[in-house]
């Protein structure tokens, strides 16, 4: 631990070992002391069996990534062991089972703290409970007091009556002081912040930004890593006053969307690259209807089923050539859970103002991960605008849908209003909405149209913000990303800063309509310019130098399914400008070993 607090634990086992509990508890427990934390779960597709690691990264101020180091491992079966033991730093420690599982070589200073969990528990038969004695470990080592936990675990078992939330508190309490008789603390008790802070996944953030954005329809087919944002909105559905429906297959709920979206309604849905592939269709519709409506695409590791339970970020080229010809969609990836929330309620209003089809590429490390969030900065009720929309009742005599306008935007009367009348076709058609090919396809009504809708998005860069360089000016290296590799680059400019190197970095969010002006600028000025992507590829930077002519330095590529770590970028940096690596074994891929 060096620069302040910084302690990353992680709990490794099996599906079906109770993993996801103590998870959560210590979650609990570190944002109620005013601790931020980044967690991850790298989890396999499958009900039993396979190998779970969930890593929790704590500090006072804002976490970036899960990090690095390890400081603490829980591990709940032997394969954890033999797999991780050997990472804790020193002046960890390991727990696990004494009667069942053997330990492992580990780094010199690392406490290994072995428990009998037969003795301590008086022969329980139930195999979960030694997550329970290990928690109250933990929590001695991490200097808190007991009445924390007990708290914590009222609060989490409390659904399943108090004799069960009594024998969850003895079991732990029996962990904690075998832990203060037989093992040593950390010495540094764990802080506290200056206030209480929220806890959430990148799905809560994308449904509750929804909900906040007035979304009243959302609709989905279960698709990993999207399906959390579906089980939010099922959850709060009634109070919130927002119809939920899940749909046979990502055909129907695209159609379904939509349709929600043409009678006026704010509608959502939200699936993978899969889902979205099937999609795809009707998101072109959407775009020759001029009917505004989101769309959300977790991305996980493709092509076909992939590697269901894995991030990456592969879709890119999948949006920008989703369905057929030339039309106006706007694309946006978030950048972290919070830039999630507040995406998609910016969005909505984007949508609505041009009335075009929207999609918010996201990833299975933003979309399934948990973070600390504070609630003051979940703002859920934002401005809301809803354009060019008509929703009065009037003359609507000389109304056209799709009159041509300066703009390219035209009025938008919602069905069925009384004095508006229209047709919303898939066919071209004229302002009217009259086809233009029913009798006669008229060549200047076709291209008066295409050039009005492609009209709309001109003002866009007036609305969003251009991308800026974060980071020293006259740093050696500048590293470009996009999306979720945000946080983690600005943890390896700090493993860069410690060996010396000056490096800065540009983070883009907005990828349709594209700041290439803006970006152009800045890389231009740059002593050396570095693409991070989760892809093997280079999709972004296909993109980019599509967009500006860039050609940069080198690239830093991850495709294994997991996400970088600091080291990983860091080394990449080291090993393309000639030096030593920083810290260990780095996954990147250099410059002169991919054609792109």
């Amino acid at each position: 631990m060096s620069n302040g607090y910084d302690f990353a634990f992680a709990i490794g086992g099996a599906a079906g070992q109770g993993i996801a509990t103590p998870g959560n508890i210590l979650a609990r427990i570190f944002v109620r002391r005013g601790l931020h934390l980044h967690a991850y779960n790298a989890y396999q597709s499958i009900i039993r069996g396979g190998h779970i690691f969930l890593t929790i990264r704590v500090k006072p101020e804002r976490v970036d990534s899960h990090g690095d180091d390890l400081n603490l491992i829980l591990c709940l079966n032997q394969d954890t062991m033999d797999r991780h033991a050997r990472h804790v730093t020193p002046g960890g420690a390991v727990i696990f089972n004494s009667d069942s599982i053997t330990p492992a070589e580990v780094q010199e200073g690392v406490q290994l703290c072995g428990l009998p969990i037969k003795d301590l528990t008086e022969d329980n038969r139930n195999k979960l409970v030694q997550n329970t004695v290990a928690l109250g470990v933990m929590l001695n080592l991490l200097g808190v007091e007991f009445g924390v936990l007990e708290s914590a675990l009222g609060d989490q078992f409390k659904r399943k009556g108090q004799d069960v939330v009594d024998e969850n508190v003895k079991m732990a309490k029996a962990g904690y002081d075998y832990a203060k008789e037989q093992f040593k603390d950390f010495g540094e008790p764990l802080p506290e912040g200056d206030k209480p802070l929220a806890v959430w996944t990148g799905n809560d953030a994308l449904a509750m930004g929804g909900a906040a954005a007035g979304v009243k329809f959302y609709t989905a087919y279960p698709m990993s890593p999207s399906t959390g944002v579906l089980h939010w909105m099922a959850k709060n559905a009634r109070e919130l006053d927002i119809m939920v429906r899940q749909i046979e297959d990502e055909i129907g709920v695209a159609n379904v969307a939509i349709g929600a979206a043409q009678t006026g309604a704010r509608s959502m849905c939200a699936t993978s690259g899969g889902g979205f592939a099937l999609m795809t269709e009707a998101f072109g519709s959407a775009a020759m209807m001029e009917i505004p409506v989101v769309f959300i695409n977790v991305q996980r590791a493709g092509p076909s089923t992939g590697v269901p339970t894995k991030t990456e970020q592969g879709d890119l080229w999948q949006a920008l050539g989703a369905s057929q010809g030339d039309f106006e969609r706007i694309i946006v990836a978030p950048k972290d859970a919070l830039d999630a929330f507040n995406t998609v309620v910016e969005v909505f209003n984007l949508t609505d103002h041009y009335q075009c089809p929207s999609l918010v590429l996201t990833d299975l490390l933003i979309s399934e991960g948990t973070f600390s969030v504070e609630p003051d900065a979940i703002n859920m009720q934002p401005e809301i605008d809803r354009g060019e929309l008509i929703t009065e009742p009037g003359d609507g005599t000389d109304y056209k849908r799709y009159l041509i306008t300066e703009s390219g935007i035209s009025p938008r009367a919602i069905p069925g209003l009384p004095g508006y009348a229209h047709v919303a076709p898939t066919d071209e058609h004229d302002e009217d909405s009259v086809l233009i090919s029913d009798e006669y396809t008229n060549p200047h009504k076709r291209r008066n149209m295409v050039e009005k809708r492609a009209r709309k998005l001109k003002t866009f860069h007036d609305k969003v913000a251009a991308p800026a360089i974060e980071g020293p000016a006259d740093a050696e290296v500048t590293l470009v990303g996009w999306g979720s590799t945000e946080g983690v680059i600005r943890d390896a400019r700090e493993l860069l800063a410690e060996s010396g190197i000056k490096a800065n970095q540009l983070a883009v969010k907005w990828l349709v309509p594209f700041h290439a002006d803006a970006i152009t600028e800045i890389l231009s000025k740059a002593k050396k310019v570095l693409i991070v992507e989760n892809n093997y590829s280079g999709q972004f930077y296909r993109y980019l130098r599509s967009e500006t002519g860039i050609s940069v330095d080198g690239h830093i590529r991850k495709y294994d399914g997991e996400p970088f770590q600091p080291h990983h970028v860091a080394d990449g940096v080291m090993d393309q400008l000639g030096d030593k690596k920083v810290t260990r074994d780095g996954v990147f891929v250099p410059f002169q070993e991919i054609m792109v």
